[in-house]
């Protein structure tokens, strides 16, 4: 298993992080299998893209929401991290109130 689960889109309230804020979180190491996905799509062909992540953050996106942490952003960063047989994966975390 890769993932905790696979959710269907986001359970929790709107953060309103722009990409200047999520540019000041921090990043740290998150293992997959505590991560709920939040899309249940996968473009190939922007997993297979070496330059993926040219235009965006190099750090994947998670919110941290009622114990549980979603990837927001970041989906294809987290199966190439798989499919390379890590079990970690660099992300910004944001801690969303209840």
């Amino acid at each position: 298993m890769i993932f905790k689960r696979v959710g269907e889109g986001r359970p929790y309230p709107d953060h309103g992080l722009t990409s200047r804020s999520w540019a000041s979180v921090p990043p740290r190491q998150v293992r997959l299998d505590e991560l709920v996905t939040i899309k249940d799509t996968l473009q190939l062909a922007t997993l297979l893209d070496e330059d993926s992540t040219f235009y965006g953050d190099l750090f994947a996106h998670v919110v941290a929401w009622r114990d549980e942490l979603y990837l927001e952003d970041g989906l294809h960063r987290a199966l190439r991290a798989a499919l390379q047989q890590r079990h970690v994966l660099h992300a910004r975390v944001h801690h969303l109130e209840a």
